[in-house]
């Protein structure tokens, strides 16, 4: 979208200023489908800094992810979110989910094509 969808843009306020990762969102970004809940930022970076931490190769990136770092400016001035950011989420591809235990995405909103509200199961049935 080269103009992020308002309501898009408002869910992704609504999770930030609440603080809740209860919302579940489908997005099609790409012609990839991503399907997960919503986090804020802060948690969602967070969780990615730990897992990067515990990695033996990858820990020196966890710094970049944590809180103490500057948050975005556009925040500090009320401006609109600019990207959602997923945890539990996973990319559809046929029947399955990748990865299979949910992974954390962060997508940029006006790449967002395609959206709707809670996330599509899927089953090897």
């Amino acid at each position: 979208m080269s103009n992020p969808d308002d309501l898009l843009v408002g869910i992704s306020a609504m999770v930030e200023s609440g603080q809740s990762n209860q919302m579940s969102l489908t997005v099609v970004v790409g012609g990839a489908v991503i399907t997960g809940r919503l986090a804020p930022e802060a948690a969602w970076r967070e969780r990615v800094s730990e897992v990067l931490k515990d990695s033996d190769h990858l820990g020196s990136f966890s710094g970049v992810f944590t809180a103490d770092r500057p948050q975005d400016p556009r925040a500090d001035r009320g401006e609109a979110p600019t990207h959602l950011h997923f945890h539990l989420a996973r990319i559809l591809q046929g029947n399955i989910g990748i990865p299979e235990t949910g992974g954390m995405y962060r997508v940029a909103i006006k790449d967002v094509s395609a959206w709707t509200v809670g996330d599509f199961s899927y089953s090897d049935h």
